[in-house]
């Protein structure tokens, strides 16, 4: 069963200093909702209602969100402000929320690691809620999850980049199947252009195989140090298959000062002042 969410969210969010010095990154408002929120509606938007964080210190206020506040809802309740709780109070009755810590930080590959005590032996979901998605149908998960569904393959969702732009993400190499969707090959976790074996760079969004445990247990440290959920994945294409897939929407990097202002202008103008929330 496909029920399963893992979030890693234990990053220090350096970038964004001194704004993240007290506060997880992962709570920085787009408009009018943390950055997390958004991944985890796609998540249950997808059917994965089990949501697993992966933390680290001094992460509270991701806990406390997907929870009730007694205090806040008593004072505002009866009045016209007590709609904008709507959304969130439709999540936290939707979902199961659980967590476990990553006290170092040497990775995603360490971090996905850290997270199988709450996933288990199940296939499960990956959101990097720096990656903010959004598209008219499907989100991206929803995507992933289908193709899951249908092939029973580890799939992760890739997405054309400039030249240029190369050395800032795992870039994959396959063989395409079907119109956007293609078996892995080779993997390389941030290459220069001229080692790059594509353009068709991963983002952080995962439909993956409990197999994937067994095999970071195993992957020595790569690049910077850290156990690369690349070199895993890489791993498991040699002897299984993984498909990697050209989703469809819109992604916004907002692990980058430019792409979060770039992406809290795209929901005020095409989400909020319609009415979203």
């Amino acid at each position: 069963m496909l029920k399963k969410c893992l979030f890693p969210v234990a990053g220090y969010g350096t970038r964004f200093l001194p704004a993240t010095k007290a506060m997880p990154k992962e709570m920085l408002p787009v408009v009018n909702k943390p950055l997390v929120q958004y991944g985890v509606e796609e998540a249950l938007a997808a059917g994965l209602d089990e949501i697993c964080f992966v933390t680290g210190r001094g992460k509270r206020a991701i806990h406390d969100h997907f929870d009730i506040s007694y205090e806040l809802e008593h004072q505002i309740a009866g009045t016209d402000k007590e709609s904008y709780l709507v959304g969130i109070r439709e999540i936290i009755q939707r979902g199961r929320f659980a967590s476990t810590r990553q006290l170092e930080m040497k990775g995603l590959g360490h971090a996905i690691l850290t997270g199988e005590l709450l996933i288990g032996n199940q296939p499960f979901g990956v959101v990097l809620a720096d990656d903010l998605c959004f598209n008219e149908g499907p989100g991206v998960m929803e995507q992933l999850v289908a193709i899951y569904r249908r092939t029973g393959n580890t799939v992760i969702a890739i997405q054309e980049v400039a030249e240029e732009d190369v050395s800032k993400f795992g870039i994959v190499a396959g063989e395409e199947v079907e119109p956007g969707l293609y078996r892995v090959t080779d993997m390389v976790e941030k290459p220069q252009p001229d080692q790059a074996p594509s353009n068709l760079a991963i983002i952080g969004r995962y439909v993956l195989s409990p197999f994937i445990f067994e095999l970071l247990r195993h992957t020595p440290p790569g690049k910077n140090g850290e156990i690369q959920l690349t070199d895993a994945l890489l791993a498991l294409a040699r002897t299984s298959k993984v498909l990697a897939y050209k989703f469809q929407g819109r992604r916004f990097d907002c692990g980058s000062v430019g792409g979060f202002v770039e992406a809290t202008n795209h929901v005020y103008q095409n989400v909020y002042q319609r009415g979203g929330r």
